[in-house]
Order: structure tokens, then C-alpha cells, then sequence
């Protein structure tokens, strides 16, 4: 099934740079203020690559891909990026706090290359659909700097941890890599070039079906490139380098794998009155109004505890928050033509019930983001409320193992279900095709 490779990694010279400096977070999670902040990092900072600053001059000739492309080429020369010697594969592990609790964790991955496959040959799963507009952007970066510099995140399953128990002794030795990034997350990473040890890691990743946690379009972006290369007649040999592309393998079991909640606000919404949508809930929702006043616990507390016996949102108005818990057989019968395996998902029963027919607002307009607005921070959301906006739903973050079950069966989760934390940084290894 999943074939893992070692590759000749590009890494930051760390005489050279100071690699806190360098690396960056995904492309798509770079605001304005971000690569901002970049730029000012370092003159050699991976986000004039991945996310450059487009000019007023541009043009076919001279953009934001061939700049990224002459950036690539100029830190190679100059040694600012060198290649390691052998083949190698890498050990990652990130240290982080999770958000809104008291608690330390650390996740465990590994670098390598993966085999590109059509997800119909049934080893490569998405969890969610994509959009044209970030494809396109990524091939037209990919054709010209024909590099990869992010991973795809990557999840399989080992109930028994039999691939992290063959790195343990790698793990208590000293990284060669050890970075915080920007929100307090340590990242570290071994290499490791030992044939014996890899063959056996290969070995047991033959079993494996793999899982996009977060990367689709860039994987989709891998694949495009690779057919376009096939159809030009360039080299046919498995082997080719464009076959590859670079993923970070994390096993799903692991106590490590947090997946965060995005809350919902709904803004501007001319047909919005409070009254009205708790009536319309009432059949399929039971409904509890939140006294924070004398209720010991926060809102977000009281929904997380509400949510461990089925689903819940926190509905949270101008007017105070209100506790919504599903009512199995109304909800049923409201999501009939909803795969079976999709009822239970909160974000299916919000969707589907509270925003589409409580609220009137349709699955175009919500695929837009018309009137909807995504936040991670339950208090920016309620921030929004009593800055103006109609009314935010705090809701519980998807387990695993329902956006397994989904993806592993052919399905997609609407869009924005899953917020995998922490995310994997850029420019800790690159892998380049020529």
C-alpha cells in the first residue's frame, strides 16, 4: 500500500542562518502581518519563496514564482541551503501546549518521501474538498522552483505504535534540529540515515492507508505536476523524482494528535432574529439558556462536558448563551439524506440544520463564507457578537475517529470540520526535484 522513501533533504546551514529566522508556518496560515514579520526576520526568511510579495511590475516573465525560483537558486550557490549527503529519513517531534487547557503535549512524526497515488487507487484518503484558486497557485510555484518545501501531513494507523518503538532510540539522542516558533511549539528533528533501520520502517509502512490531515492542495498540486510531467514524456522510471513528494507521518492513535474546533459566527444577516431561531431549533435541539452568572463553569467547559454524551453547540447571542443538545430521532429524520456515517459529525448537524434550514442561509452561500465567518479563539467569536455580529456557534472539535471512518469510506467533511494542531513548519526540510 504506502511506500515511504529516504531522500537527500535541502536544509538551512545553521552557521550560516539562525533557523529560527527562516522557517515559516504553511503557506495558507500566512497573514498579511505574518510575512510581514518575515521579511523583516531574515533576508533568507523560506516565506520569500512560499508566499513572496507580489509587485506592481510583474509580469509573465519576472513574478512572484520567478523571484521565488532565483531565491532558491541564490541560497543553493551561496550555501545558505545545502543537501545532506545520504539518503536519509527524519524524525520530527513537536512540544506544544494545548490551546485552552492546561496541558502539555508532544506529537511524534516522520519526514520522508511518500508515492504519489490517485485517491482511487485506495492508499492516499482526503477528509475534505479543494478549491481551484490555491491549486493553481501552488502548480504555477511548483513549475518553476521545482521544489517542495512544506510537508503534507500525514496520518496512519498503528494501534500498537510498532513505528514509533523502531525510532525510540533515535529520539533520546540530541536533534541536530531544536526551534520554538511563534506560538511557543518546539520542534525537533533527528536524521536518520541507518539502511537497516529505514528498510524496517518501509517494511511496516507496506500495510498502511494514508490520511491528509492538512496539505491537499498541495498534494493535489504533487499530482497535477506529475501528469503533466508523464504526458510531456518526461522520464518514465517510477523512480522520478516527481513520482515523490514530501510527507511528515503521524500515527493517528497517538496522544499527541489534537484537532481544535472552528466556531462559527453568522453576520450580517438581514433575516436574523433571535426569537425566531431558537423556535425553529426547538424540534431538533433541546435548549438550556447558560447563566454564567451563577453557573461555576465557563460556557465552552459546560459544551465540551454536554458534547462526551452527543452532540452540542453553544449558541451565543446578544442576549446571553444558550446550550443546544441534539435530539437523536428529530435530527435523524432532518438529516436522512446525509450518509449515515456523516449524522453524528456536530458540523454535519449545525450545517445542515441550524445554519441551512433554521437560519435560511444556503450550502453556496456557506461555501462562499457569505455570512459566515470561521474562528478558532471561542473569544474572538464571542467578541464578534457583541461587536455586531447576529450570533456565533461554539461547537466541539471532530474525534479522529470519525473523520477516519468518513474519509477511509470515500466521503469529504464540510468545509473548515478539522483544525489539526500544532501545524508542521516549513523549511525544516526541502525537497528538491532537480
Amino acid at each position: 500500500m504506502a511506500e515511504i522513501f529516504p531522500f537527500r533533504a535541502l536544509r538551512y546551514d545553521p552557521h550560516q542562518v539562525k533557523l529560527g529566522d527562516v522557517v515559516t508556518q504553511p503557506y495558507d496560515k500566512i497573514t498579511e502581518a505574518m510575512q510581514a514579520r518575515y521579511y523583516e526576520l531574515s533576508p533568507h526568511n523560506l516565506v520569500r519563496i512560499i508566499l513572496g510579495r507580489r509587485q506592481d511590475t510583474d509580469s509573465s516573465t519576472f513574478n512572484v514564482y520567478t523571484r521565488a525560483a532565483e531565491y532558491l537558486h541564490d541560497w543553493r550557490s551561496g550555501g545558505i541551503l545545502k543537501q545532506d549527503a545520504e539518503p536519509s529519513i527524519y524524525l520530527y517531534s513537536q512540544t506544544f501546549n494545548v490551546p485552552g487547557k492546561r496541558e502539555l503535549a508532544e506529537r511524534h512524526g516522520l519526514i520522508a518521501l511518500g508515492r504519489l497515488h490517485e485517491y482511487a487507487d485506495h492508499v492516499v484518503y482526503p477528509h475534505e474538498r479543494t478549491l481551484l484558486k490555491p491549486r493553481e497557485d501552488r502548480l504555477s510555484l511548483l513549475r518553476v522552483a521545482k521544489a517542495h518545501f512544506g510537508q503534507i501531513f500525514m496520518l496512519y494507523s498503528d494501534p500498537r505504535a510498532e513505528i514509533e518503538h523502531l525510532l525510540k532510540k533515535t529520539a533520546d539522542e540530541e536533534p541536530e534540529i531544536s526551534v520554538l516558533d511563534e506560538y511557543e511549539v518546539l520542534h525537533r528533528v533527528w536524521k536518520i540515515s541507518d539502511p537497516r533501520l529505514i528498510a524496517a520502517i518501509q517494511d511496516q509502512f507496506r500495510d498502511k492507508r494514508l490520511l491528509i490531515a492538512d496539505g491537499h492542495h498541495r498534494y493535489e498540486t504533487a499530482l497535477a505536476y506529475r501528469d503533466e510531467l508523464r504526458a510531456r514524456g518526461a522520464a518514465a522510471s517510477s523512480d522520478s523524482t516527481h513520482e515523490f513528494v514530501m510527507m511528515t507521518f503521524v500515527r493517528m492513535e497517538g496522544r499527541g494528535l489534537v484537532i481544535l474546533p472552528t466556531h462559527r459566527v453568522v453576520q450580517g444577516l438581514p433575516t436574523y432574529d433571535r426569537e425566531k431561531m431558537l423556535d425553529a431549533a426547538k424540534p431538533f435541539f433541546t435548549i438550556d439558556r447558560i447563566d454564567l452568572r451563577s453557573e461555576s463553569r465557563s460556557a465552552t467547559t459546560l459544551l465540551e462536558e454536554a458534547g462526551e454524551a452527543g452532540t452540542a453547540f453553544v449558541a451565543v447571542t446578544r442576549q446571553g448563551p444558550y446550550l443546544l443538545r441534539a435530539k437523536k430521532r428529530p435530527m435523524h429524520d432532518a438529516l436522512s439524506e446525509v450518509p449515515a456515517r456523516q449524522r453524528e459529525l456536530d458540523v454535519v448537524q449545525l450545517h445542515k440544520v441550524l445554519l441551512e434550514r433554521v437560519l435560511g442561509i444556503s450550502e453556496e452561500a456557506i461555501r462562499n463564507q457569505e455570512h459566515i465567518v470561521y474562528e478558532r479563539d471561542a473569544f474572538e467569536a464571542i467578541s464578534r457578537v457583541r461587536q455586531g455580529a447576529n450570533v456565533a456557534f461554539l461547537m466541539n472539535p471532530p474525534r479522529i475517529e470519525q473523520v477516519s471512518e468518513i474519509a477511509f469510506a470515500g466521503d469529504v467533511l464540510p468545509q473548515k470540520s478539522t483544525d489539526f494542531y500544532p501545524k508542521l513548519l516549513s523549511g525544516l526540510t526541502i525537497y528538491a526535484l532537480e
